[in-house]
């Protein structure tokens, strides 16, 4: 473990719900003596990103292990204008509620939150304003979340064009800029203990989702189809998006480097699999150590 205090610039990439890693990640650079002077995040890098700069990540945390699926059916409000399936503004109320109206100006770091102008076709880096529309305008899905108007702009999802915003943090006077992919191609398996109670809480799901249709089943499934016929369109949504994130991601890393890598592998959860928030918070506390020991 390092004795050193080393002052980083953070990257946080875009994955869905691969992002809950970010959590576990944070937490595990903390417990190694990093501090986090400047953060950039896409999507659930910018969410993750926002909630750790103004000080409410473990809020948000013990909120989303106490999630069943009950709760999380509650808050899905489908949207009715046809440039989104769900609006969104019942989970932003939450977020809200845990971080007030803060402006990004105010936040003690530095914090660039990454979206694509829809219109305009160009990569937006947002760094003053409200966070909480900032953050809405970077995790706002294509097809998912509606998009959210800033400005006159109409903005989407940071990872359509920035998957792993690291430009953002090249200006940072820091000791080290970390990156956090959620596209990594890993090999390596690893096993998670999972408690009891998290466990029971998957039961739950199964059995509220048995009788919804087999595309919301296979949006919460934990196996990964081997068929195409077991393919749903929440699967190829979410294996388009990873498709493309990867391509993008390979230009940009060519130019913009790391001085360290983090990599959480792409098949480690669906997409839209929020109800594995316990995994991938574990699997990021377990890969960052593995990285930081190996340095």
């Amino acid at each position: 473990m390092s004795k050193n205090i080393q002052i980083i610039s953070l990257v946080l990439g875009s994955g869905g719900a691969r992002g809950y890693a970010h959590i576990g990640v944070i937490e595990e650079l903390e417990k190694y003596g990093y501090k986090i002077a400047s953060i950039s995040g896409s999507s659930m890098g910018a969410m993750i990103g926002a909630l750790y700069a103004c000080g409410k990540l473990a809020e948000f945390k013990e909120w989303v292990l106490s999630l069943d699926m009950l709760d999380v059916v509650k808050l899905v409000d489908f949207s009715l204008t046809g440039k989104g399936i769900i609006q969104g503004d019942k989970v932003f109320r939450v977020i809200e509620d845990m971080i007030g109206d803060v402006m990004i100006e105010d936040l003690p770091i530095s914090y660039t939150a990454v979206a694509t102008d829809l219109i305009k076709q160009k990569e937006v880096w947002i760094q003053k304003g409200r966070l909480l529309d900032a953050v809405r305008a970077s995790v706002a899905i294509p097809t998912i979340l509606t998009p959210k108007e800033i400005s006159g702009r109409y903005l989407i999802d940071g990872g359509v064009l920035n998957p792993l915003p690291i430009a953002p943090t090249l200006s940072d006077i820091t000791d080290e800029t970390i990156a956090v992919s959620l596209n990594a191609l890993n090999i390596k398996k690893h096993k998670i203990d999972i408690p009891k109670k998290e466990h029971e809480k998957k039961s739950k799901t199964e059995k509220i989702f048995l009788g919804m249709s087999k595309k919301a089943e296979q949006l919460l499934s934990e196996k990964p189809k081997s068929k195409f016929d077991d393919i749903g369109m929440f699967d190829i949504m979410g294996k388009t998006i990873d498709i493309m994130q990867n391509a993008i991601l390979a230009s940009k890393m060519a130019g913009y480097a790391p001085d360290i890598i983090i990599g959480i592998p792409n098949d480690a959860c669906g997409f839209y699999e929020f109800n594995r928030g316990y995994e991938m918070i574990e699997l990021g506390r377990m890969i960052t150590k593995e990285t930081l020991e190996m340095k």
